[in-house]
């Protein structure tokens, strides 16, 4: 009896090919946020108070006089400290009323800000203007798409490069990068008759890697 060994050998390994893709697409803002509202000192807490949020409510009613929605109106704090003098005594009280509004409509945007500035008079206090896109699947759906394309491409080449075909994708992995264009912003600390904006374009990215089969 002799021995046999076993000729099968070992299954070759499976060829593949991984790449990046990247896509990109640029959208116009349609929102408009901003964090404002009034800042007063007086003697007493009670006095400080009442006058921040009799202010605040003038601001609110001529923003909505304007053409913004109530509802996309909303308090964000409401503050009162005391203010202390060179002796370490109390001189007077710094209330603060703030609220963030959106904007949906951009045509009325300078007209809201404008309007709450005057409302509040010096006492106003915009911290921060910046615009958004509400909806923003449109652009990913575009970018994710440009993504794959770009990876797609790439892999067909280095397919032909090797004298191969590509076959089946085995994986997929998406990164989105967002928003990559920072958006205008605005900071302003007194009442302003009339604010120029201008919303700019945003860019929504996507880079996405893809491993396909090699036949």
């Amino acid at each position: 009896m002799s021995g046999c060994g076993s000729s099968d050998s070992a299954p070759a390994p499976g060829r593949d090919v991984t790449v990046i893709g990247s896509g990109e697409v640029q959208g116009t803002p349609d929102t408009l946020n901003s964090d404002l509202g009034v800042e007063v000192t007086a003697p007493d807490v009670s006095t400080a108070i009442s006058t921040a949020s009799t202010k605040a409510k003038a601001v609110i009613d001529a923003m909505v006089a304007a053409g913004a929605k109530r509802e996309d109106i909303r308090t964000t704090g409401v503050s009162v400290q005391p203010q202390y003098g060179p002796d370490q005594t109390i001189t007077a009280y710094r209330s603060s009323n703030t609220v963030h509004v959106a904007v949906r409509d951009l045509t009325k945007a300078s007209a809201i800000l404008g309007a709450a500035t005057q409302a509040g008079g010096n006492d106003t206090r915009v911290d921060s203007v910046s615009f958004a896109l509400d909806d923003n699947s449109k652009l990913l759906a575009d970018a994710r798409a440009r993504a794959f394309a770009d990876a797609k491409s790439r892999a067909e080449q280095y397919a032909v490069l090797s004298g191969l075909k590509l076959g089946t994708v085995k994986t997929i992995h998406e990164t989105s990068s967002g928003d990559t264009t920072p958006s205008p912003s605005l900071h302003k600390q007194a009442a302003v008759p009339d604010i120029p904006l201008e919303p700019g374009t945003q860019t929504v990215a996507f880079n996405v890697t893809v491993t396909w089969n090699l036949d």
